[in-house]
């Protein structure tokens, strides 16, 4: 395979570097918080090649390799595609969701990282076909409310894809429980993708706990909406 022309462009090389070593780091952290076994599941985090940030069609994303256990996966072994998820670096085939998280980045400019898990409370309610109810003041903070149900779609193609854009453009949530297969979860960066990841997990567990002790209490609307925006204008550092 010859070197993909923005890979020979010394700031677009360092870039693609130093989201591989990323993207390599931030797959330890899905089997660190049991959201996947095996070699299921994946992190991918966009390369932008403009440096005003506007959109390119010409943008890179770094991704997992398809089938390689966690154990053995290294900055090395990640593989680079563009946005037609063809594979443009690497020795390894492309993760079999490359085709969906291609999509999300041609038509969410602002997303810099998508991940996929089959993490199992999170998957249970995909399964079930159900939004998790944002009874949870976590919930507003993170979710902005439910997170919702995405539609049903066979893996291979963009057809995932779509249905995160589809239900996710116009939605607070990073979150979506694609409906009979699991959920993927968006960010500015792979990190904070990871990070919903994480907290939708946390959410399905105890939201799910909270039925059987009874009808869970569902946040109004009003107050979700404060305790998005507190926590995504004041919180923290």
């Amino acid at each position: 395979m010859s070197p993909h022309p923005m890979l020979q462009t010394p700031s677009i090389r360092r870039a693609v570097n130093e989201a591989k070593q990323r993207v390599a780091q931030l797959h330890a952290e899905l089997p660190r918080w049991n959201l996947v076994v095996w070699t299921a599941g994946n992190v991918s985090e966009r390369v932008r090649v403009r440096p005003d940030d506007k959109p390119s069609s010409e943008d890179l994303f770094v991704i997992k390799p398809s089938g390689v256990r966690y154990e053995a996966l290294s900055e090395d072994s990640m593989v680079v595609c563009d946005l037609e998820g063809n594979l443009v670096e690497g020795e390894h085939s492309p993760s079999s969701d490359t085709a969906a998280h291609a999509y999300v980045y041609q038509h969410m400019h602002e997303v810099g990282g998508v991940v996929h898990t089959h993490s199992t409370y999170a998957t249970a309610w995909a399964a079930a076909g159900r939004e998790i109810p944002c009874s949870l003041t976590m919930m507003g903070d993170e979710f902005g409310g439910p997170v919702p149900v995405g539609p049903f779609a066979l893996i291979g193609d963009d057809s995932i894809g779509r249905g995160i854009v589809e239900t996710l453009r116009n939605h607070k949530s990073p979150a979506v429980l694609m409906k009979n297969h699991g959920p993927f979860t968006i960010g500015p960066t792979a990190e904070a993708a990871v990070k919903a990841a994480v907290m939708v997990e946390e959410v399905a567990k105890t939201t799910l706990l909270a039925y059987h002790l009874g009808e869970p209490s569902i946040l109004p609307h009003d107050l979700t909406e404060r305790l998005y925006d507190r926590y995504h204008s004041a919180y923290g550092q």
